[in-house]
């Protein structure tokens, strides 16, 4: 079986020096992408900029903008049977970039921004029998934000966490994580290293797929 499995974050750039992104480290998808080989499977790693290893035995694709990730995801996607957006991308980018470094004023500059294509939601859109399972960081409400990203984006399983909760934000090694598939059944996971969490979605992936569970 294929799997694409997407980590880290993304870049929009400002300037040639100045970009919008977030401080996901991109563990938990190379978690995951080396959960998926170890049972077997082919495994595309598309990935944000990040300061970890290669992961053996995987194709990787490194990426900055998330229409870079995007163009990445659907390149590979023929002959896929599994998607694991695990990347936290970011969801707007400016409207303009400037070649040129952004000198400081004597007042305030007004940034604007545009969406960003939504990756999970044109992959749910279309996805046939493609497995597709999503990542929530929330900080509030987490499993009503987590049950209706999975509606809207019509995902077979979302994994949410509070990234404000000790141990279980973007840069740390472990994680807690509530699970909840297709189906509605919500499980909540207690704080695990990123490699046995990976390894934990992985067996659901595949559990969900042979139809056992």
């Amino acid at each position: 079986m294929k799997f694409i499995v997407t980590a880290g974050p993304t870049r929009e750039f400002l300037d040639p020096f100045r970009f919008i992104s977030n401080p996901s480290s991109g563990k938990m998808g190379f978690a995951l992408a080396r959960a998926a080989r170890d049972r077997g499977a082919e495994v595309v790693l598309i990935s944000g900029p990040v300061s970890l290893p290669p992961v053996s035995g995987v194709e990787f694709i490194p990426v900055v903008s998330a229409r870079e990730m995007r163009l990445a995801v659907r390149s590979r996607l023929p002959g896929t049977g599994v998607v694991i957006m695990a990347a936290a991308v970011s969801d707007y980018r400016p409207v303009r970039y400037s070649p040129r470094k952004l000198k400081k004023g004597s007042g305030g500059q007004t940034l604007s921004l545009v969406r960003n294509p939504d990756i999970l939601e044109e992959l749910g859109k279309s996805k046939g029998e493609l497995f597709l399972a999503g990542f929530s960081a929330e900080t509030e409400n987490i499993i009503d934000n987590a049950a209706k990203k999975l509606k809207s984006k019509q995902l077979d399983l979302i994994v949410a966490n509070d990234i404000s909760a000790p141990g279980s934000g973007f840069v740390s090694e472990t994680n807690r994580a509530v699970v909840i598939d297709r189906d509605g059944l919500v499980e909540e996971w207690p704080l695990l290293s990123k490699d046995e969490l990976a390894e934990r979605i992985v067996e659901r992936i595949l559990a969900m797929k042979d139809g056992r569970g």
